[in-house]
This record gives structure tokens, sequence and C-alpha cells, in this order.
């Protein structure tokens, strides 16, 4: 049975805040169609909405999203010589880090959808 949600009201909000989620975890895994352009609007919206966000739940959500991108940057930035000097290396390379991206999105997302956090630190 389907319940009413009010506009304003919290269940609203977060109704809308779980869309929103799943619309930035598909950005990040169309990405690959975009040369990278739909991973940086959607970082965009994600430190945006990162100081509003209700629960750890989201919190580990958005900081997964966040630390797949800035570590998937950090590695092409770190494999870019290779395109330089060796053409297949640095293809491989490349390869190899945009699977791992893929399955960071993939991986996430699934664990969203069953209404699973991802891993945080522990203080």
């Amino acid at each position: 049975m389907n319940q009413i949600v009010i506009p304003g009201t919290p269940a609203s909000q977060r109704s809308e805040l779980h869309l929103l989620t799943h619309v930035l975890y598909g950005l990040h895994t169309l990405s690959w169609f975009s040369a990278g352009a739909f991973s940086v609007i959607a970082m965009i919206v994600n430190a945006v909405k990162r100081p509003d966000l209700p629960d750890d739940f989201y919190r580990s959500h958005f900081r997964w999203q966040a630390r797949s991108f800035w570590f998937t940057v950090l590695w092409l930035a770190l494999t870019s010589p290779l395109w330089a000097f060796f053409v297949f290396p640095g293809w491989v390379a490349w390869s190899l880090i945009g699977l791992w991206y893929l399955y960071r999105y993939i991986k996430g997302w699934w664990r969203f959808a069953e209404n699973r956090p991802m891993p945080m630190p522990r203080n």
C-alpha cells in the first residue's frame, strides 16, 4: 500500500533525497558516455547537498561517491604520463581505472537500493 507524502514534510524531503541519490549514482555510472561530465555535475550537487543530509546513511553514500570520484581523478592523473610514452600501457591503465570506477558506483548503488549504508571511518 502506498503512503501519501505531503510536500514540505520530513517524509517528503527524505523521498526527494532518496530519488536524488539514485540520480547521482546514475550520473556517475553513465559518466563513461559523457567523458566524465556527468560525474562533475553529480559532484557539484553532492557538494551542495552534503551539509543538509539527515543521517549517516545518506552521508555514507555521498562520501562513497565523492571518494570514488576523487580517487579516480588521482589515479587518472598519476597514470596520464603513460599515454605520452606508451599508448598501450596508458590504455590498459585507464581501462582498469574505469572498470574500478564502474565497480565502485554499481556497488554503492546496489547497497543504496538495499537500504544498506557504505562503510564509514570509525571515530
